[in-house]
């Protein structure tokens, strides 16, 4: 059984002699706990994928299970046939087990934030994994597997619930932060803002009076509650009447009703980073 060791803090993420930045996590996951920012990825995102000379995909701390991992590779190739997708783990029992599950195009490699594989990836998913990190340690991480992209690539830095009803997830290109998104199961909450438990660690312990993130979850929720009339046509239509208030309000929201209508809606980093 791997020892998941305490939430050290990273520092200089660089400076680690070779060895994979980062600490081992539990690496607790589930069969399809990751659909909905996969749907994303194939939907909206796909265009870096199309777009991309080199099809590589990292999904990075894939867990104590590669499950996840073999999902986002079998989803993707619809997208991108040719993609390579590669699992890391910094634990390397975990990509000891991994690693029968290996054929062309899905392989598994010992390593962390360093990202240690050949080229420069298009699209680096890293789901619940920073959660365990001390907020001052993101931006270091998030320099470190920015700087291992392509251009026009693509880091996703998110959280979810254990079955994958409650999402988040912040995208970041080589350069900057551009957005963050919610997705959630109709049924799985009674107010949007009850999300804020699984706010990726830049954003978790921001969710208090004069944040950015907090004034966009209590709006989400103004918005919800106005909207109850349309539950009678399902919460698909109340959640979109939701996002409509808010995109009327003056919120920067970088989707539409075709994505709202998935329980999704995504707004600009800008508008909810930390102060």
């Amino acid at each position: 059984m791997a020892v998941v060791q305490k939430a050290e803090r990273v520092g200089s993420p660089r400076s680690r002699g070779g060895k994979p930045v980062g600490n081992i996590t539990r690496g607790t996951t589930n069969p399809n706990r990751m659909r909905r920012l996969d749907r994303w990825l194939a939907g909206p995102q796909a265009w870096r994928l199309r777009a991309a000379v080199d099809p590589l995909v990292v999904d990075l701390g894939y867990g104590a299970s590669p499950t996840t991992a073999v999902e986002l590779f079998e989803r993707l190739r619809a997208v991108r046939p040719d993609v390579r997708v590669c699992g890391i783990e910094i634990e390397p029992e975990r990509v000891r087990t991994a690693k029968a599950l290996e054929r062309p195009g899905l392989s598994f490699h010992v390593g962390g934030f360093e990202v240690p594989v050949p080229g420069n990836p298009v699209l680096v998913r890293a789901f619940n994994v920073l959660r365990q990190y001390e907020e001052a340690d993101v931006a270091g991480i998030w320099r470190l597997v920015q700087s291992r992209l392509a251009p026009g690539g693509l880091f996703i830095d998110g959280t979810c619930d254990e079955i994958g009803r409650r999402v988040t997830w912040v995208a970041l290109d080589p350069e900057r932060p551009l957005s963050l998104s919610f997705s959630v199961r109709f049924g799985s909450f009674e107010l949007p803002s009850e999300v804020a438990e699984r706010l990726p660690k830049a954003l978790i312990h921001r969710n208090v009076p004069g944040e950015p993130i907090h004034a966009f979850l209590q709006a989400m929720d103004k918005a919800w509650l106005e909207a109850a009339p349309l539950a009678s046509f399902g919460n698909r239509q109340r959640w979109t009447g939701m996002c409509r208030s808010l995109h009327d309000a003056g919120w920067p929201l970088q989707d539409g009703p075709a994505r709202w209508r998935l329980g999704e809606v995504t707004v600009a980093w800008e508008a909810v980073a930390p102060h």
